[in-house]
């Protein structure tokens, strides 16, 4: 029997360094070197480290936070998210305040830089375009006469929010609150952040109206497909909402002497008509839309984005109580737009009667959507048009209006460019609004050439260049506690206008559509730009009245679904929009609450997670009867045969599908559109689609640069088809088993700022990619793609939550990213993986359960100076 062998006895460092003398002289020189490299390496990457993690917030033990009048608790979970308890709303707020420091400032800082227009002090001439926009458009100008206008109790609220950052940034270096600030001094920008302000978290909300905004790109893609194909095709592009298939968001109600009655009937509507467009027009229009959509990803997308919420009352629940489901569907990055966070009066009384736990902005005071110990409620974009596009007849300093010149308001703003000549511009305005065509010297050039002497200009007028007290709103819903203190706290809700869905404890469910939505002359029904040198084409100077914008409290059918659909049917009075999304998802959503049983949370959970793809069933009998080769060709279709129609992640089916639809849209559009109009394959091109699948020779189908050849419905689909299936080859596999939806479709969270700035190892710090997820465009699990670039997910879920209103600890809440906005923090994206499953997480509101729950506790102690600051 042999004995296993032994491993040897180390070496002690005296036999080590023996035995390392006796090689030789070459090999020893060699391995200093080597040594020598990895120590350095080694220090370096230490060096880093601690760089990187120095950032990260003091999470136990105490903190002193100057201006509290008594202690604050910050209880953090296993995800890292707080919540905070207190004794008053000002200390609450105040240290919300400080707390969102803690996570996020970098985030904060680079948010109210663009909303001020002042990207380029951070980040260089690259950012001078997009500056000049926000000047232009005077956002931070806003923001600072709203100050005036908000309550005093919101003003007092937002000083104590900003007095509580101010306390963190003074308390800690730049490489203290953040490692992006260690990058970029070490670029050599020198930087320190300045004091927080109220009107920083006012200029905030101007950025979420603008992402929120509504039809303005519609108003110039309908002018330039005018252009390229003819009035009508053009119209046929833009198909009106198909509210016989496609329920809206209130199915009761009329408005009698103004105000809507959930209970009345009978309404009128207009549709007045528009002129054409001549060239010089469309083309002035053309490089508006093109410099707008150079605008930065963190200033949002504008189109693409949309938003799911229901509520179901105590007959369709499980629990005998309402359900509550929301998930807002946002641009894709790092870090994700919410932060969770609770805020709660220890002890809840009319003295300090805070108690609320949700999805906070950072930078904004109070929590924008969740919860509080009465009602819960959600939002959904509701997409009024509130924007309009005018052409002007500008010469100098002058426009033309109502046969006469008038004097344009004229002022400068100068840009502070880091590394750069600072740049100075000119902001013109008309009555309408600022003029948007002055922004480069490109887009002037183009007016004054249509037009030499008298060139034209585009103008923009917008409801959220008018200031409003919205911040009131957000503060005030906090603490509504039934149906009537909620519509009273969204009556200050302007801009962006939502969907807003309610629940409450008693067992009530509702809707209510808030915003500030502009009532047009006859002349113009914002669909298209309006001649600005026509008074008919002006606004009214009234608004939509508060009492007249649709509402309901226990609809009859027992829930309510938004969806960005229709809010109300074509009789209604008052003109919101004619740009609705197209129904699809909120129909989804209504057959399956219509078909369930008795809903849990879990029920809402996997409804949220719906895949299956809107046209599909449409489109897929067609695909079928097509006639492919046996083998190579056919391996693809083979899969649709038995699709269930769901985009999950893993289906090979699903992925042919959808690049058979990309395929189809550039076969059947890009001939004849220009590339800015390719068709992004969203919830419009659907209906667009749908319609032409019933026309085999509409012209659409036809190829216009084969001239000897008029291609069919046929032809197309065989040929997107084929295309599809040497597109899977080259991307995945030959053999169609090995393709999977979730290859393609990719979820990459980048910085907007430094993740995009070229330096690799720098994006690899701040970047996070690689998620392979489901769902699609116009998909109820609405991880959007643009089929005109690619496949990988741009706009998505930016979080969900399911409220239960029998049991508010039994709820559920998922973030996209995590609660951190630093690298380093285990929190930055620990969210990421289980939304990408369709997990979620426990969401503890009591204070029992929070403790129950608790990670890491840090109590805020008052300091010795207080500091009111911010003002």
């Amino acid at each position: 029997m042999t004995s296993a062998p032994q491993d040897p006895p180390p070496l002690s460092p005296r036999r080590w360094w023996a035995a390392f003398r006796a090689w030789p002289r070459g090999v020893r020189l060699t391995s200093y070197v080597a040594l020598g490299l990895a120590l350095v390496l080694v220090v370096v990457a230490v060096v880093v480290v601690g760089l990187v993690r120095r950032p990260l917030p003091q999470t136990e033990g105490e903190a002193t936070l100057p201006g509290l009048d008594g202690e604050v608790t910050v209880v953090r979970d296993e995800h890292g998210v707080p919540q905070l308890y207190g004794d008053s709303m000002e200390d609450l707020v105040r240290a919300q305040g400080y707390v969102h420091a803690q996570e996020r400032f970098f985030e904060m800082d680079v948010r109210r830089h663009a909303t001020a227009g002042r990207l380029a002090e951070l980040f260089g001439e690259d950012a001078v375009e997009s500056d000049s926009y926000v000047r232009t458009m005077g956002w931070r100008r806003v923001a600072e006469r709203e100050l005036a206008l908000v309550s005093p109790t919101t003003r007092g609220l937002l000083q104590a929010y900003a007095a509580g950052v101010n306390s963190y940034l003074d308390e800690h270096s730049p490489s203290e609150i953040a490692v992006e600030y260690t990058v970029l001094n070490a670029g050599g920008l020198g930087y320190a952040p300045a004091d927080w302000t109220p009107v920083d978290s006012l200029a905030w909300l101007k950025a979420m109206a603008w992402d929120l905004r509504g039809n303005m790109q519609d108003e110039i893609d309908r002018v330039l497909a005018q252009a390229a194909v003819g009035v009508e095709r053009a119209r046929e592009l833009h198909p009106a909402y198909p509210v016989d298939e496609h329920a809206p968001i209130v199915g009761q109600g009329a408005v009698v002497d103004g105000v809507f009655d959930q209970d009345a009937t009978a309404n009128t509507t207009r549709n007045p008509l528009r002129p054409a467009f001549t060239a010089d027009q469309r083309a002035v229009l053309g490089e508006v839309g093109a410099g707008l959509g150079r605008l930065p990803a963190l200033l949002g997308r504008g189109e693409g984005v949309g938003s799911n919420s229901w509520v179901v009352d105590g007959e369709h629940s499980a629990t005998g109580a309402p359900l509550l489901a929301n998930d807002p569907h946002l641009g894709v990055g790092m870090p994700g737009v919410w932060m969770q966070m609770g805020l709660h009066c220890r002890d809840a009384g009319p003295d300090c009667p805070m108690d609320v736990a949700g999805f906070t902005f950072s930078g904004v005071p109070g929590v924008v959507i969740g919860h509080n110990a009465e009602i819960a409620w959600g939002f959904t974009n509701l997409g009024p048009d509130v924007t309009d596009l005018y052409l002007e007849r500008v010469r100098g300093d002058e426009w033309r209006y109502d046969g006469r010149w008038q004097p344009l308001r004229v002022r400068t703003e100068t840009i502070e460019v880091a590394d750069g000549e600072d740049v100075t511009i000119r902001v013109r305005s008309t009555r309408h609004g600022p003029i948007l065509s002055d922004v480069s010297d490109e887009l002037a050039d183009v007016g004054e050439k249509s037009r030499p002497g008298r060139g034209l200009a585009v103008s923009l007028a917008w409801t959220a260049l008018d200031p409003a007290p919205t911040a009131d709103a957000i503060l005030d819903l906090n603490l509504a506690t039934d149906w009537d203190s909620f519509r009273a706290a969204l009556s200050s809700f302007s801009v962006p206008s939502q969907n807003v869905v309610y629940a409450d404890r008693e067992g009530h469910i509702g809707y209510q559509a808030p915003g500030r939505i502009p009532i047009r002359k006859s002349g113009n029904d914002g669909t298209v730009p309006s001649a600005g040198w026509r008074p008919e084409n002006d606004w009214t100077g009234e608004f939509v009245p508060y009492d007249g914008l649709p509402h309901v409290l226990d609809p009859e059918e027992g829930f309510v679904v938004t969806a960005n659909q229709a809010v109300i049917g074509p009789d209604y009075p008052y003109r919101l929009t004619e740009d609705w999304d197209h129904g699809w998802r909120a129909q989804r959503i209504r057959e399956r609450l219509e078909d369930a049983g008795p809903l849990t949370v879990a029920d809402m959970q996997d409804l949220q997670l719906d895949a299956d793809h809107p046209l599909a069933a449409a489109l897929t009998p067609y695909l079928l009867d097509v006639e492919l080769p046996e083998g190579y060709w056919s391996g693809g279709q083979e899969l649709l045969r038995d699709w269930d129609l769901q985009q999950t992640a893993g289906s090979g089916a699903a992925a042919y599908y959808n690049v058979v639809w990309r395929n189809l849209l550039a076969l059947t559009f890009h001939d004849e559109l220009p590339e800015e109009l390719w068709p992004n394959g969203g919830s419009r091109w659907y209906a667009v689609v749908a319609r032409l699948l019933e026309e085999p020779t509409d012209p659409w189908w036809d190829d216009v640069t084969t001239e000897t050849t008029v291609e069919t419905r046929s032809d197309v689909l065989e040929q997107a088809m084929r295309d599809a299936r040497d597109e899977l080859t080259r991307r995945q596999a030959r053999d169609p088993r090995g393709w999977d939806w979730g290859h393609l479709h990719r979820l990459d969270l980048r910085s907007s700022t430094l993740g995009e700035s070229g330096i690799g190892p720098v994006e690899w710090l701040v970047n996070r990619g690689g998620w392979e997820v489901g769902g699609g465009s116009g998909t109820v699990d609405a991880t959007g793609w643009d089929a005109a670039e690619g496949y990988a997910v741009t706009t998505a879920p930016s979080m969900r939550m399911v409220v239960s209103l029998g049991d508010l600890d039994a709820s559920r809440w998922i973030n996209l990213t995590g609660v951190s906005g630093h690298p380093a923090s285990d929190h930055y994206t620990d969210q990421t993986d289980l939304w990408a499953r369709g997990d979620s997480l426990a969401w503890p509101f009591t204070q029992p359960a929070v403790e129950d729950a608790a990670q890491h506790v840090l109590t805020l102690v008052p300091g010795a100076d207080p500091d009111a600051g911010g003002g």
